[in-house]
């Protein structure tokens, strides 16, 4: 494998944000967007990129072009792949659990590739130790049909209108948006992941699902504005002030910036339109491409031996797409 290149933290500091890319298409520009989102706010924090083996070369380059320290991992299976997932390449997206072995940081920002920052959350970093933070999701998308929240109208996003009813028992327990998530690397906690997900079937919303199991003790809530999902804004205008925002998720068919058409559901919407100019206006800003005083050669791999190598290969071939949770 190709040594990592990049920018490395100031000494002491082991905090960095960290995103996920695979496959040969096109996501690679959101995460040079990110990056240069990063640069705007003025984050005090490297942008760390997890890749798969299939990432092509001139994709990696251009990562380290925008100052990315890049992480080759190698992919993860769900034990089993008979089941129906929400998206078809969600079976990929369980190689994320790779980032809890990142263990030369202390603790780390997770944010999908089609995620932009538009103000500074670096005080997420500073969060008290032992917990998971991320965002409530909301159930109110077709793609949830599959869930009791769904099929009675409940959303935690909005308690009240529908409340649970006391005939189904206690509600479920809060759940979270994984496309966004602060969390610390621990060897401790990696091993378990990947034994637990040994003996996990695989669910609809794949590593979102496991991720809410495994950490359903520890996890904690934070606002809205760190992680805005674009379904909020036609779901639950009433949460959501757009000014207020310092994080975007362009997770909703027909959002991704660097694909938008306006054709598909509720892409012809105002504040949709704005928010696709407004990653545009960071993505096509040269004055924020990385700036390089120095290149810093590190000669290791992140791809390490681990009980997950004993796993079979799954039945089918992995499909190489990123993240879109």
């Amino acid at each position: 494998m190709a040594p990592i290149i990049g920018k490395i933290p100031a000494l002491g500091s082991r905090k960095a944000y960290v995103t996920f890319l695979a496959g040969t298409g096109d996501y690679y520009k959101g995460v040079v967007g990110l990056a240069k989102g990063l640069r705007k706010v003025k984050s005090a924090y490297p942008l760390v990129v997890a890749i798969l083996p299939d990432v092509p070369e001139e994709h990696r380059e251009i990562l380290k072009s925008q100052g990315c320290i890049v992480k080759e991992i190698e992919p993860i299976y769900p034990p089993e792949n008979q089941i129906q997932f929400a998206m078809a390449y969600y079976v990929i997206n369980y190689s994320k659990l790779r980032i809890w072995n990142f263990e030369e940081y202390s603790k780390m920002v997770y944010l999908d590739a089609d995620i932009q920052v538009y103000e500074n959350i670096d005080h997420l970093l500073d969060t008290p130790n032992g917990y998971f933070y991320a965002v409530m999701d909301c159930f109110c998308e077709a793609t949830w049909a599959h869930s009791r929240q769904f099929s009675i109208g409940y959303c935690q996003q909005c308690p009240n209108k529908v409340t649970w009813p006391t005939e189904m028992g206690s509600p479920p327990p809060l759940y979270f948006n994984a496309g966004m998530f602060v969390f610390e690397p621990n060897q401790t906690t990696y091993e378990n992941l990947l034994e637990t997900l040994c003996i996990t079937p695989p669910t609809p919303f794949a590593e979102q699902d496991f991720l809410n199991m495994f950490f359903e003790k520890t996890y904690k809530p934070i606002p809205l504005v760190c992680n805005l999902v674009l379904a909020m804004l036609w779901r639950h205008p009433e949460n959501v002030v757009l000014d207020d925002v310092k994080v975007v998720h362009y997770c909703a068919a027909g959002s991704k910036p660097w694909r938008y058409t306006g054709v598909e559901a509720n892409m012809d919407r105002e504040d949709i339109k704005m928010l696709v100019k407004k990653w545009w206006d960071v993505y096509d800003d040269e004055s924020l491409d990385f700036k390089a005083n120095e290149t810093i050669v590190e000669d290791e791999t992140f791809s390490r031996p681990s009980i997950m190598a004993a796993m079979p290969e799954p039945a089918i071939s992995y499909i190489p797409a990123p993240s879109a949770a």
